[in-house]
């Protein structure tokens, strides 16, 4: 038999559940910690019996001591030895694209809806994630709420600008889009898809009201724009800019288009996990999906609120692969205080980067991220930069950042002499900057071809083979 959607989901149900915008805003979004935490003690039990049926966890727990009961409430969360990324590339490499944190076998199980996305693949195969309607639908509930909370509603052009294809980031914006909010999606993809020019002619014939993307390309969209085009991107009908903001600076992105900026935080196998509301108090966390946790890299113990931490998720609606303690990597803290809105869902400050991404540098912790927001300080550049890491004479490592200047700056020479100081002020070591013209790293960074721009170059193990 061929599967069809409509009959693998009872979406009322569903609806009732995980409610969609505007209902959610009136219902879960009000309720108080108590009730919150009640919700998710009974949908996390609900994702443990699951989770023991996927090989990928019967096997990792079993090797642990871990039996099914152990684990009788969400206080025994803890209790779960984690994993990362590392763990499912390893997985997804046996059999591929069927890893067994998929828990989904074709040749036992009856035939469902699936779809298939993947990460951006940076190193290597990229990662699979395979998704049941109910993963999907839920995702796309999210996707909904929060482009509800960040302004979207019905007949507005929403103009996507990120990578289409194999990565999940467009595709899942056009489902929520299209699914939950009424608005239209504009689906440009990237640079490499709609060249930069014609994208900012359609938000200017079409009048899109919301451009979502990385923070990175849409800068360079609105520079295009005011430089090249001689269009002033204030002058634009963009109201809302939706990106994964990370450190880039608000300020000057919304200075630039005129346009409020809001943070959103998500990942190829959930989807949005949290997104800022009007008030741009911190991310709430979407706790009736997930539990997230900022953990202590080193001793996995939980940080108190302000103190950074790394992001533990578990998901609580997903059925082929449910994700416990899912170590992502990235940096962030709990936000304190509450939110002007009235909801008192857990937030999350801005992520500050990737502990993976973390370089060592003659003793001291180095983010990729933590530069991009001193460059993007200096207005003599654009804020376009890349990290590349090399190894040295006698095992000394270096570290050079390449900056794009902007049009009638300083003499190159004193832009990297004065950044290199302000690097060496902010972050404790001396660092070489080496400044280039506008779009000089782009063959570096990606940032006019694909959404998974990159920011750091390791060249260590080239020099050294």
């Amino acid at each position: 038999m061929i599967p069809r959607y409509h009959q693998a989901l009872d979406f009322e149900a569903l609806w009732r559940e995980f409610p969609p915008p505007p209902d959610y805003f009136g219902a879960t979004y009000r309720l108080s910690r108590d009730e919150i935490r009640g919700m998710q003690e009974q949908r996390f039990l609900r994702q443990m019996e699951r989770a023991w049926q996927v090989p990928f966890y019967r096997r990792r727990w079993s090797a642990q001591g871990m039996q099914p009961g152990d684990i009788r409430r969400l206080d025994d969360l803890a209790k779960i030895p984690p994993f990362s990324v590392h763990d499912m590339r390893e997985s997804a490499s046996n059999d591929p694209p069927w890893a067994d944190y998929i828990g989904i076998d074709p040749a036992e199980h009856a035939p469902l809806p699936l779809i298939l996305q993947t990460s951006g693949g940076t190193t290597g195969l990229p990662r699979p994630m395979i998704f049941t309607p109910r993963d999907r639908e839920v995702m796309n509930i999210i996707t909904g709420r929060r482009l509800y909370m960040q302004g979207v509603r019905p007949f507005d052009l929403v103009q996507v600008a990120l990578s289409m294809g194999l990565t999940n980031g467009g595709v899942l914006a056009r489902e929520g889009i299209w699914k939950y909010t009424g608005a239209v999606p504009v689906m440009t993809g990237s640079g490499a898809q709609t060249p930069t020019r014609r994208q900012i002619e359609l938000i200017k014939a079409w009048k899109a009201k919301f451009l979502v993307g990385f923070p990175a390309y849409l800068r360079h969209m609105g520079l295009v724009a005011r430089d090249e085009l001689k269009i002033d991107p204030r002058e634009l009908p963009v109201k809302g800019l939706i990106v994964h903001l990370g450190t880039d600076d608000r300020a000057a992105l919304e200075a630039l288009w005129g346009a409020d900026v809001y943070d959103t935080y998500g990942c190829n196998e959930c989807g949005t996990m949290a997104a800022e509301c009007g008030h741009k108090t911190g991310m709430h966390v979407f706790e009736d999906a997930f539990i997230l946790e900022v953990n202590d890299p080193e001793t996995l113990q939980p940080k108190n609120e302000g103190e950074r931490g790394v992001v533990f998720i578990t998901t609580l609606f997903k059925y082929a692969a449910p994700m416990i303690r899912y170590n992502m990597n990235d940096v962030t803290s709990l936000a304190s205080g509450d939110c002007a809105c009235g909801c008192v869902h857990r937030r999350i400050t801005k992520i500050f980067g990737r502990s993976d991404n973390m370089v060592k540098l003659r003793g001291v912790n180095v983010f990729p991220e933590a530069i991009g927001a001193i460059v993007s300080e200096d207005t003599r550049t654009n804020g376009e930069y890349v990290c590349v890491l090399e190894a040295a004479e006698g095992g000394r490592e270096s570290m050079t950042v390449m900056v794009e200047t902007c049009e009638q700056s300083a003499p190159s020479g004193v832009i990297e002499r004065e950044l290199a100081d302000r690097l060496k002020e902010a972050l404790g070591v001396r660092l070489e900057v080496q400044a280039v013209d506008r779009g000089g790293l782009d063959h570096l960074t990606g940032l006019s071809q694909t959404s998974k721009i990159k920011r750091l170059i390791d060249r260590r193990h080239a020099a050294s083979t």
